[in-house]
């Protein structure tokens, strides 16, 4: 089993939009998930309650017990666990990373979320985790070029030394629309935003395959 800890220290960053994609994708592709939900605010719980169809499962936890839960998951069969975590919460964030396999940090491309991912980033370093910084909500490129936001914060995250993924999930009503009935993006009809999630999908897919042969060597 795989476990995935999607992280924002300061809130309102998207995190459990992405947390709750990245879950989805997951069940879409048939792998048996189970999306942790650590967030007092439990909005990853109130997301899937809403979905009519099959999904992905979700359990209620605290950092406290993140251990039980993946002994847990790892007991009943599930290859993925998916943690949402409390923002502003360093204790929980952080047993979260020790627990991972990949650490996902989530940012909006503004100055104040690039100040708080230095903490984030330095406790991810500090455990020596495999880890991701994803731009999430920016602006849509316009015929291709960012716009002057992106830009700057693109800059800010390579002058930080971030591991920076190379898929952007741009700001579309769809993610939020789609999240109101429990689904995924990639179960609209809005295509772009469905090829974000994807290519998202496929680059986590593939670090957690790094992840796995690192272990292995």
């Amino acid at each position: 089993m795989r476990t995935v800890a999607v992280i924002a220290l300061k809130g309102g960053s998207g995190k459990t939009t992405v947390a709750t994609h990245l879950a989805l994708a997951a069940h879409l592709r048939g792998v048996d998930t189970l999306l942790a939900d650590s967030d007092p605010q439990k909005s990853a719980q109130d997301v899937l309650s809403a979905r009519e169809s099959p999904g992905p499962e979700v359990a209620v936890v605290s950092g406290a017990t993140l251990l039980n839960t993946q002994f847990a998951a790892e007991g009943l069969g599930k290859q993925l666990l998916v943690i949402d975590t409390p923002a502003g919460q360093v204790e929980d964030v952080s047993e979260a990373i020790v627990l991972a396999d990949l650490a996902i940090m989530v940012v909006r491309p503004t100055l104040l979320d690039l100040a708080g991912l230095v903490r984030t980033l330095s406790i991810v370093r500090r455990l020596g985790k495999p880890s991701a910084v994803i731009l999430n909500q920016a602006p849509v490129a316009r015929e291709g070029v960012e716009s002057p936001l992106v830009k700057r914060i693109l800059k800010g995250l390579d002058y930080m030394q971030a591991p920076v993924a190379p898929v952007i999930l741009r700001s579309r009503a769809s993610y939020q629309t789609a999240l109101e009935r429990g689904r995924s993006a990639e179960e609209t009809s809005d295509r772009a935003a469905a090829k974000e999630v994807a290519e998202l999908w496929d680059y986590v897919f593939a670090r957690l395959a790094e992840s796995r042969q690192a272990k292995r060597a």
